[in-house]
């Protein structure tokens, strides 16, 4: 607890509360991956902020959210696309796929259509008012991606990009759960 280790209630913030965290971990614990902790914790803190702020930013006053953003912008540039695949790209449940697929229908963003498999498979598809929507917000989108990272050089972009690609492309090296 924070009044525990002296801190005003309140008064901790997040990179304070990283540094807690760490001391305590370690001291108090006996945990031995103190940098592995900091690490995910800013990534995952990293990660929120921005989702966060491209929701609030650019989807929600365009009447998305965060997941119908995902699956639009991926049959946007995939599609079409069975709703598997889809969840596979977008980084989602099937369950969550069809959930989100039937409110886009029914706002006239996207299309089901028979698939060619079998008799019950379909096929997701943007609708001529789900591509010119999806054109729209992601220049609102890709606009606030600049703002977020025109704090990085070209080649620190380029290195984060680098290094988020080694830390998720060794994932195999251990039992990984992933969304499918």
């Amino acid at each position: 607890m924070a009044g525990d280790d002296g801190a005003a209630e309140g008064a901790v913030d997040f990179w304070s509360f990283v540094e807690l965290a760490d001391r305590r971990l370690s001291e108090e614990f006996g945990f031995r991956h103190r940098l592995a902790t900091q690490v995910l914790l800013t990534l995952n803190r990293a990660a929120m902020i921005v989702t966060y702020d491209l929701e609030a930013a650019v989807h929600r006053p365009r009447g998305l959210s965060w997941a119908g953003f995902r699956l639009l912008f991926v049959t946007w540039l995939a599609g079409p696309l069975e709703p598997r695949r889809a969840a596979t790209l977008a980084g989602m449940t099937r369950a969550a796929v069809s959930n989100l697929a039937k409110s886009l229908v029914a706002d006239g963003l996207l299309a089901r259509s028979p698939g060619e498999r079998d008799g019950r498979s379909v096929l997701l598809s943007l609708t001529d008012r789900g591509h010119a929507t999806m054109l729209e917000v992601f220049r609102a989108q890709n606009e606030r991606e600049h703002q977020w990272t025109g704090v990085l050089s070209e080649t620190e972009q380029r290195i984060l990009i680098m290094l988020l690609d080694k830390l998720i492309s060794n994932r195999d090296q251990f039992d990984v759960r992933e969304r499918s």
